[in-house]
C-alpha cells in the first residue's frame, strides 16, 4: 500500500464512527487529528475512535501541517464554509453531501478546488460499492433493454424535533438529507439515456414546526433521450426504504437499498426469462469510497466525483426546491 493517508476530522458527529473512522482502520490510513466546537466532546470521540490527537478548533486543524485530508461531516449548512477554509489551506478535501447550501456557494467551493488544486469529492459513497455498479452494469448491458423509467426513494422516519437537519438556518430539509442521494443516483444515469436529466416538476410538503423546511418532496425528470425518473425523499417516513429500480424496455432491475447496500446487498433483476438475485457483498461503501479517495490522491486515479459534479446536483437541488414552492437553502450568515 502506498503512503496511509492523513486526516482530521471536523467535528464529533456519530456518522463519522461508520463513514470514516471504521474505514480508515480497515484500509490502513490515519486519523490525526479531530476538532468540535466543544473540546471534551472531541477528547471523548478521540478516545472512543483512536484519533491521535485533538485540534483545539476547526481552523487550527484546518492549519495543521501534518492534515492532508479534511473530512467534513458538519451540519449541512457548515459544508460550504469549511469546505471553502480547508480549500483556501491548501488541503484535499472529502465532504459529506451535499457540498454546500445551495449551488451559488457550491461554484464557490468549485473555484476554490481550482485554484488549490487538491482533491475536492462530494462524499456520494453508494456510487462506489458493487450494488450501484451492477445496476450500471445491467443497464448497459442491454440485458433489460433500453432505458425507460428510473425510481429513486430514500426515506428514513424523523430525526428528533431538535435535530439539525429540521433548522433551515443549517441548511437542513429532506432533499438535503436523502433526497440529494435520489437525485444524484438519477443523474449518474445520464451515460445511457441521452445527458443529463432536467427536472420537469416537483411537489412538497412543508415540516409542522419549521417554515421552510421540507419533510418529503416528489421531483419528476425527464432525460434527454425519451426516459422519465421518479426521485422522493421523505424525513418523516413510517420506516426506512432506499430503493433504485431501473425499469427498460425489456425487463428491470432493482436494488432494495442502494444508499446503504451494507444492510441489503441484493440486486433483482427481472426479465421475461425470469427472476434472479444477486448479492454483491456487505462491505462498507463508506471503505470502497476511502479506497478510490486515496487512490486519487496518491497516484491519481479517475473519481467519478469531483466539484463540477457537485455544483450540478446542487443547482438541481435548487431546482427541486423553487418547482416545489420552497426556497433553496440560506448560507449560514
Amino acid at each position: 500500500m502506498s503512503e496511509p493517508l492523513r486526516i482530521g476530522v471536523l467535528g464529533a458527529a456519530r456518522i463519522s464512527g461508520a463513514s470514516l473512522i471504521g474505514p480508515a482502520r480497515a484500509t490502513g490510513h490515519r486519523v490525526v487529528a479531530v476538532a468540535a466546537r466543544d473540546r471534551s466532546r472531541a477528547e471523548a470521540y478521540a478516545a472512543e475512535h483512536g484519533v491521535e490527537r485533538v485540534a483545539g478548533s476547526y481552523t487550527e486543524l484546518i492549519a495543521d501541517p501534518e492534515v492532508e485530508v479534511v473530512y467534513n461531516p458538519l451540519a449541512n449548512g457548515l459544508h460550504g464554509p469549511w469546505n471553502l477554509a480547508a480549500l483556501a489551506a491548501g488541503k484535499h478535501v472529502l465532504s459529506e453531501k451535499p457540498s454546500a447550501s445551495n449551488a451559488e456557494e457550491a461554484a464557490e467551493v468549485r473555484e476554490a478546488a481550482a485554484k488549490a488544486g487538491t482533491v475536492f469529492m462530494e462524499a456520494f459513497h453508494y456510487l462506489f460499492h458493487p450494488v450501484t455498479r451492477r445496476l450500471h452494469e445491467v443497464l448497459a448491458s442491454g440485458e433489460i433493454g433500453e432505458l425507460r423509467h428510473v425510481e429513486a426513494m430514500v426515506a428514513i422516519q424523523a430525526p428528533a424535533d431538535t435535530d439539525p437537519r429540521w433548522s433551515l438556518p443549517l441548511a437542513g430539509g429532506a432533499v438535503m438529507d436523502l433526497g440529494c442521494y435520489s437525485l444524484h443516483a438519477l443523474r449518474m444515469l445520464a451515460p445511457w439515456a441521452g445527458g443529463a436529466p432536467r427536472l420537469v416538476s416537483a411537489r412538497g410538503g412543508q415540516r409542522a414546526g419549521a417554515p421552510g423546511v421540507d419533510e418529503w418532496l416528489d421531483a419528476d425528470l425527464a432525460f434527454p433521450g425519451g426516459a422519465t425518473g421518479s426521485a422522493r425523499c421523505h424525513m418523516a417516513y413510517d420506516g426506512l426504504e432506499m430503493s433504485c429500480r431501473i425499469i427498460g424496455s425489456r425487463g428491470e432491475v432493482l436494488a432494495p437499498n442502494f444508499v446503504l447496500p451494507h444492510r441489503d446487498d441484493r440486486v433483482v433483476v427481472r426479465t421475461g426469462d425470469g427472476e434472479r438475485t444477486e448479492r454483491l457483498g456487505t462491505r462498507s461503501s463508506y471503505t470502497y469510497q476511502l479506497e478510490a479517495f486515496a487512490e486519487r490522491v496518491r497516484g491519481g486515479a479517475p473519481l467519478p466525483l469531483d466539484a463540477d459534479d457537485a455544483v450540478a446536483t446542487m443547482t438541481l437541488i435548487d431546482a427541486a426546491y423553487r418547482a416545489a414552492g420552497f426556497e433553496p437553502r440560506p448560507r449560514v450568515s
